[in-house]
């Protein structure tokens, strides 16, 4: 979590989300049934002496508060909710039959989480056998079966790739999918055309994020080879309206290629007890490229300001971000909001009192209460819900748009994987924690889909992502040079610069 959060402005820890009663938050999610004879909502058949339970032939077991959890193959509800079952348990309840197939709510969870305890191209492998066992698809009759299932299979397959086609970029997954579709292929012709085009939608998917990820790495490099340049941001986009507007479409464009199951991947690489490891997937860090755009746009904020040596320049500058930080505010762009505000409150900036003394501040003070950090982002946390509110019952656009503060979300799910423990005392995986950490993360794909309706400048775009940043040490020199000590620490400080500049 440390190297996700440095150089972002720290919550004090707490835990209040894990505190949420957990059959409160579920209530968005679709349940899987407890029982019922197998359809297409649920429930489903078990298998014959397999010792593993699915849908309304599971070994289920209905618990109370207190209650001893004893059964060690069964699926565990509480009030009708899932709350925990073994690893095998959970794999065969995602298992379809020709009769039963998993709720979309519990494959999400289980997709999601299950990382944890078994790699994607091991649960796929576990999958398809079971698949094979369950409907004998080897023996007499089996291709007679499998034409009947197969749509069934086509649907898993297809709603895999559709909530986590990043899973799909490792070869060992996609020799399980070249499998099932020469199976499929062999047996259903409709089927094979469905699969054909849910392989090319998948192909294009990970095309885009293997492009996407070529220009973070070709802008990084751009930001640290260019010098600085003395072309204002003001000069390039004099409307903070509009800057707001473009600082959006990179928001919406970074969060859009955060792959969900990056949270939990986060997680295990700091949790090197965890069953799974995740040292030979090929990784993607759109994830952590995304808490770096939030340094780096701090540091951009701050740059812009210390580059100007008269004073007028500096208010001017400092009462633009302000304006621009409103409008994201309007906007519903929280994460550049609190960036701007973190760059405006770094010590080179918040020293200089005499540019500060003729700034218009009223704004920025309603702004900075409005993120305050107290009583666990309280103030924040209800104008969120506010948004979200606006933006599910939207027609408009640019009422959709929630951008969280992203720093803040990660801390929240981190609270709740570490509050929670994965596994109950008896081995059982805790699915209580599985289904509230998929409801967060829901809540985060519904923002990430909005698309943005301004107009996009690329030129801007473009220099708020590329143009280069002075370093820590460098805006300390620069804020001195704007204003001069007035203290000995601040003397100390910029003699001690100095020096190291004059070494280099």
């Amino acid at each position: 979590m440390n190297k996700l959060c440095s150089g972002l402005i720290r919550a004090p820890p707490c835990c209040t989300i894990i505190g949420v009663p957990i059959s409160d938050n579920n209530k968005s999610l679709p349940q899987t049934p407890a029982g019922g004879v197998g359809g297409k909502g649920g429930g489903g058949s078990g298998v014959p002496g397999s010792g593993m339970v699915n849908g309304a032939g599971a070994d289920h077991q209905d618990i109370r508060d207190g209650a001893a959890i004893n059964t060690e193959h069964a699926l565990v509800y509480r009030d009708g909710n899932l709350v925990s079952g073994s690893l095998e348990a959970l794999v065969q309840h995602m298992v379809p039959t020709e009769e039963y197939y998993p709720d979309r709510a519990y494959l999400f969870a289980f997709l999601l989480s299950a990382r944890l305890f078994i790699k994607p191209h091991e649960l796929l492998g576990e999958v398809c056998a079971l698949c094979e066992h369950q409907q004998n698809l080897n023996g007499e009759g089996g291709k007679e079966r499998l034409h009947r299932f197969v749509p069934r299979l086509v649907q898993l397959l297809a709603e895999w790739t559709e909530t986590f086609p990043y899973d799909f970029r490792d070869e060992r997954v996609m020799g399980h999918v070249r499998s099932i579709t020469q199976k499929v292929a062999a047996v259903d012709a409709a089927a094979r055309q469905e699969v054909s085009a849910l392989l090319q939608n998948l192909l294009l998917r990970l095309t885009a994020l293997e492009r996407y990820e070529e220009g973070l790495a070709r802008l990084a490099t751009e930001a640290a080879t260019e010098q600085l340049t003395q072309v204002d941001i003001t000069e390039l986009c004099p409307s903070a309206t509009v800057l707001a507007q473009q600082l959006t479409h990179v928001e919406l464009e970074r969060l859009s290629y955060i792959g969900p199951e990056e949270f939990v991947q986060a997680f295990a690489k700091e949790s090197p007890h965890l069953e799974t490891s995740f040292k030979d997937m090929k990784k993607t860090r759109n994830l952590e490229s995304y808490v770096q755009w939030f340094n780096r746009l701090s540091y951009f904020v701050a740059t812009e300001v210390c580059k100007h040596a008269k004073k007028k320049q500096r208010v001017r500058v400092v009462e633009y971000w302000i304006e621009t930080a409103r409008e994201c505010f309007n906007i519903g762009n929280f994460n550049s909001l609190m960036a701007i505000i973190a760059g405006l409150n770094m010590s080179p900036i918040s020293r200089l009192k005499k540019t500060w003394s003729k700034v218009q501040s009223a704004k920025f003070s309603i702004l900075e209460h409005q993120m305050d950090p107290s009583s666990n982002f309280s103030s924040y946390r209800s104008t969120l819900k506010a948004a979200m509110w606006r933006s599910a019952g939207a027609t408009d656009e640019r009422q959709r748009i929630v951008v969280p503060f992203f720093s803040l979300l990660v801390k929240d799910l981190y609270f709740l994987n570490e509050g929670c423990s994965n596994k109950l005392p008896n081995g059982h995986i805790n699915f209580e924690k599985f289904w509230q950490l998929a409801k967060q993360v829901t809540e985060f794909i519904a923002w990430k889909q909005v698309a943005c309706p301004f107009e996009k400048n690329p030129r801007v775009i473009a220099f708020l992502q590329a143009s280069p940043v002075l370093t820590e040490n460098a805006l300390a020199l620069a804020s001195f040079e704007c204003e001069p000590p007035d203290n000995n620490p601040e003397k100390e400080r910029y003699k001690a610069l100095k020096s190291e500049m004059n070494t280099q």
